[in-house]
């Protein structure tokens, strides 16, 4: 089977099934494993580089109004490719090219290819999602390995949870700039990792919240979670938080409980890696409780007075 990639989190379950082989295509963001870097990308981005966040997500917005994507498709490249199998998905329209765009791609390419659209939004349609792709693929062995593994990675955190009592009420920030906080699976990490979530709910979308909504609820811990960037594009927004009106008296930034995660390869890819990004927000939130496991990058610590400096606005 001659399988295409579009979507980062898919690419990642493709390969948790021992499928890399069969890929023949990926997209530009497909990063991980570091082998799939070298496949052909049969997209690109419309989004110029080193845009503002402001203006990412007026971009974003625009995108919505007007149901297009951020992301174009080399249809000549993926008709050359041949695929039998096309893995996308329909639960961001933004955040991928366009389902009208892939279904437009197919029926120009002579044969069939399958196409299956993966959304999941929770821990436990993650799961579903890979049984799913596993049914195509002839894959269920390697799949329910693949489940019972990280189901107990899981099950270890919950665990260790159940026995704390003290909940922290807990930000997850998805955007910045303007704050968005983090939806679909991200409530759910919060909860597991011991703490309180205050704005979203399970499986349903990231919110636009105001500056004053996250002031007047006094979050005790503020994880940076920016989608789509890595901790060092996020780090070029921390300085400006100084301007927001009742950050400096947040007890989670009186208290020092204020870090930056990698949103990219983590929170919001709802692939395999989402254990990961449990386990980094469980060591986030309780670190006295859930150590980190060897091999994760740590959240790192925003340094308040760097930040009012404009220095880096972290300490490693």
């Amino acid at each position: 089977m001659r399988i295409v990639s579009l979507l980062p989190a898919a690419t990642e379950m493709i390969c948790c099934l021992g499928l890399e082989e069969q890929l023949v295509g990926v997209t530009h963001e497909c990063d991980f494993p570091e082998s799939v870097r070298r496949l052909p990308h049969v997209t690109r981005t419309r989004l110029p580089a080193d845009l503002p966040s402001e203006q990412i997500d007026r971009m974003v917005r625009d995108q919505l109004t007007s149901s297009g994507s951020l992301y174009s498709l080399d249809t000549s490249l993926l008709r050359s490719l041949r695929p039998d199998l096309i893995v996308t998905q329909t639960l961001c329209s933004v955040c991928a090219v366009s389902e009208i765009d892939v279904r437009d791609a197919v029926c120009s390419m002579p044969g069939s290819a399958e196409i299956l659209n993966l959304q999941p939004q929770t821990l436990s349609e993650l799961f579903d999602a890979l049984k799913q792709l596993a049914q195509i693929t002839g894959t269920e062995s390697a799949a329910d390995r693949a489940i019972r593994q990280l189901s107990e990675r899981v099950r270890r955190v919950a665990e260790r949870t159940a026995a704390i009592e003290e909940r922290p009420r807990t930000l997850l920030l998805e955007w910045v700039h303007p704050p968005f906080s983090g939806g679909h699976w991200n409530p759910e990490l919060v909860r597991l990792a011991g703490g309180t979530e205050g704005f979203s709910r399970d499986g349903q979308p990231s919110r636009r919240l105001a500056w004053s909504e996250i002031v007047a609820w006094r979050p005790e811990v503020v994880v940076v979670a920016c989608c789509g960037f890595d901790v060092k594009r996020t780090r070029q927004d921390l300085p400006r938080l100084q301007s927001v009106s009742g950050w400096p008296d947040l007890p989670a930034v009186r208290n020092g409980r204020v870090c930056v995660v990698d949103g990219s390869c983590y929170f919001s890819r709802p692939g395999p890696r989402l254990v990961d990004s449990l386990e980094i927000l469980a060591h986030a939130v309780h670190p006295d409780r859930h150590p980190l496991p060897s091999g994760l990058p740590g959240p790192w610590p925003v340094d308040q007075r760097n930040i009012w400096t404009g220095g880096s606005g972290l300490s490693v």
